[in-house]
Formats: structure tokens, sequence, C-alpha cells
């Protein structure tokens, strides 16, 4: 096996992106692509001296999926290779693929599966990579859709991915394990051409093959081409971005300088960066039409499915529903001291110690409530003094805020009363995950 050419372009592959990785986690599936490369992953990991790891997701979507379960426990035990099987359920939601949630289910659970800091190691081939850049296609993706599947990328963990047979053909994979006698399952599936991916595979590839020779490799120089294109997008995007971003935060003059095109690229990588689904194009004019023509005072707000862009002050903020929190109430002082309370107290330049007789709370939303901070000339509202310090108005309402019976002394992080302040005093402390996240 070591001297075949498919091992030798899997090597190659490994070796690029491998670096410190402890070992590898092979997603095995049964099928033949993924027997083939559990195999040559045994002899790369047992020369290189590299744990390996097998992992089969049970979708439960065949009649079948016991027994391809058992197959790859059984192969595994034969080769020595530790095996974990993981189930997953799926419950259809409307307006998305079965396909791809079975394919969302199927990487979280990988990912959940590994070893720590195992690289995960999958068996998408050249064909396979066909297959997606016409899916693409169809669907009217941009470069980045076009660019198809990369030979190593991330999952969200940060766990690392790997496809060493990308540049593999179908036919290499099947002619290597007949030339090895390489037992594996074929899923019925496959042969249903209602799934868009098996029509493809089974209907226009091998059409399109038989009538341009040299049609798979020219596709996958394509990909290439377009990955690499992507790669100077991305690196102009980064600068970018740098010159936008402000903290979290989008800086609206800054991105009027810039063109339309990089512009709504900054927009989306900034997205990208807070885990965003990415917005259709109708939702990104309407971030960039609002944003360019609303007043600074004026509150943007577009809804996107986990959360929203709003602006504030001439920058765009990315925000997620938080959950409205609860006050408390604290009649008895010695609970402060307790490490497991929610609230608690340091000594510093802050304010007074409580007096016995007074009943500590910290409430949220009580904006109307008057306080004059210290060192400031006169009494107004909470919300008066939470817009002065720049806390945008949807965050306003998660400001902790301590109170001593019916008077607030201390807005947690930000100021004290400047009746109650001392500098030999305490500050107060949230101990739970009970501050604001979007200020």
């Amino acid at each position: 096996m070591r001297k075949s050419h498919v091992y030798h372009q899997v090597q190659r592959n490994l070796e690029q992106f491998i670096a410190t990785s402890p070992g590898l986690c092979v997603a095995l599936s049964g099928g033949v692509d993924s027997v083939v490369l559990l195999h040559l992953c045994k002899l790369y990991a047992d020369k290189h001296g590299l744990a390996l790891q097998a992992v089969y997701v049970n979708h439960g979507l065949s009649e079948h999926a016991q027994k391809w379960q058992h197959f790859c426990q059984s192969l595994c035990h034969s080769l020595a290779v530790p095996f974990t099987a993981k189930s997953v359920f799926i419950t259809q939601k409307s307006r998305t693929s079965l396909e791809a949630q079975a394919r969302d289910a199927r990487y979280q659970a990988l990912d959940e599966a590994a070893q720590p800091e195992y690289i995960l190691v999958l068996g998408q081939h050249a064909d396979d990579q066909v297959e997606t850049f016409l899916l693409r296609l169809k669907r009217g993706s941009g470069l980045l859709g076009l660019g198809a599947m990369k030979p190593y990328t991330q999952l969200k963990s940060g766990r690392a991915c790997m496809r060493p047979l990308l540049n593999t053909t179908r036919d290499e994979i099947e002619a290597f394990a007949q030339q090895f006698g390489l037992s594996h399952i074929d899923d019925e599936s496959n042969k249903d051409d209602v799934f868009d991916r098996n029509f493809l595979r089974n209907q226009v590839i091998p059409l399109l093959k038989s009538r341009f020779n040299g049609f798979v490799a020219s596709v996958l120089r394509t990909v290439e081409i377009l990955q690499s294109q992507q790669a100077i997008i991305d690196e102009i995007s980064a600068e970018d971005l740098k010159k936008c971003q402000y903290q979290n935060t989008l800086d609206i003059t800054s991105l009027s300088q810039l063109s339309p095109a990089r512009r709504d690229n900054v927009i989306r990588r900034w997205l990208a960066h807070q885990n965003v689904d990415m917005p259709s194009q109708k939702q990104l004019d309407q971030i960039v039409q609002q944003a360019f023509s609303a007043k600074q005072d004026n509150q943007l707000k577009i809804a996107l499915s986990q959360g929203a862009v709003r602006s504030y002050r001439g920058a765009l903020h990315w925000v997620t529903p938080v959950k409205k929190k609860q006050d408390i109430v604290i009649a008895d002082h010695s609970v402060l001291n307790e490490h497991s309370h929610p609230l608690a107290m340091m000594s510093g330049n802050g304010c007074r110690l409580p007096l016995s007789d007074e009943v500590v709370s910290v409430r949220y939303g009580r904006l109307k409530d008057k306080i004059r901070p210290k060192g400031k000339p006169g009494s107004n509202t909470l919300k008066h003094w939470l817009k002065d310090l720049r806390i945008p108005s949807w965050a306003r309402e998660s400001i902790a805020v301590i109170y001593y019976n019916d008077t607030p002394v201390a807005v947690v992080d930000l100021f004290v009363n400047a009746e109650y302040a001392d500098n030999d005093g305490i500050n107060w402390i949230i101990n739970d995950d009970r501050k604001s996240e979007n200020r």
C-alpha cells in the first residue's frame, strides 16, 4: 500500500498540515472512500508515531445504519484502531434540506467524539469536489462558494479538519480498494436521484466526463484558482476591516470611504467574526442604505436569524438577544461574604458600606430613577448618565444598579452616587453572567 500513488498523495497532503497534532480522527461511514482513507491514515499514523481514532455517525436515516455501524466497528477492531459510534437525531425543518441538516449534525457529532487536538480527517475526494462546485454554480454562489471545499478548514469550535483525498478521483479510490481487497458497504440512498448531489453524481458528471476529456482535472484547477483569488480578497478584507473596526463595532464613516464592493465585503467579514450566518443581498442592502442615510441618533435595527445589526453614534453593532435580568434583594448582609452569592463586595474607592437597617438590592431597567454621580455637578436620570457614557440604548436595561433601600448608590463598573461615595469604601461586583453582553 505504501508504494501506491494514492498513499503518496495522501501522505503529501497530510504532511502539509499535520504540524504538532497528537493524532488523527477519521470520519468513518463504511463507504469505499472512508474505508480507503482509514487504511491510508493507519499506514501514515504508524509510520509517524501518531495516535489514530475512527468515529462513525449513526444518523438513523437508513434501516441499515446499525448494520453499517457494526461493520465499521469490526473493521476498526481488525486494524487495532479505537472506534467510537455517535448517534444523532434529525428532525426535518422547513426551508432546510435534509441533506444539509444531516451534514451539520454529522460535523457536530464528529467534533464532539474526536479526541482533543486530534485533526478530523474527512474522505471527500475529487469527484465530490466537482459535485460541490456544480451545486454551488446552480445556486448562483459567488467566488467564495465556487471555491468549494478546501483541503484544510476549521470548525466553529476551532477543530482542524483535513481532506487529503481532494485531488484523488473516485476511480482511483475504487481501484485502490479492489487492488488490496478492501471490503466496504454500499449506501442505497446514493442511487436516489431525487437528491441533487446524487443526480449530478449518477447522471450529469459521467456524461460530462465522457464528452470532455480531463473534465474533473479542469474543474479542480478552476477551484484552485478561485481559492487563490479568494485568499487575495481575504487579505484585502482583513486590512479594510482593521481600518473600519473599533473594538467590536464598525465605523460608518470609515465604511463610507470604501467602494461598494469592498464595503459590503467588510460587513460580511465582520458578521462572520460574530459567527453569524451570512445575510442575503437584500438584507445587506438594507443595512447599508439605512446606516448611511440615518441620523446619528436614529435606531437602525436590521434583524437577522441570530440577532440584529444596530447603529449607535456612527457605528454598527452586532446585538444578540439578552435574557431579561431579575432583580436581587438582600436583607441579610452576611450572605454578601459568600463566594457563591451573585453579588459581592470588594474594598476600594467606591461607595460606603450599607447600614445594618438598609436593604441592599440589585435592580435593572429603572432608567427614570435619578442619581448624581461623583464628580458631576447635578442630579439626572440613569438614562441620561448612561447615554452620556455612550452606552447603547438596547444595553441600558441590562446595567446593574445597586440600591440601598430605594436609593441608587452605584452603577456597577461605571460610577457611584456622590452622596454615598467613600474613598475607603467598597466596590460592588456581580459574580455571575448578569453583566450586559452588548455594551
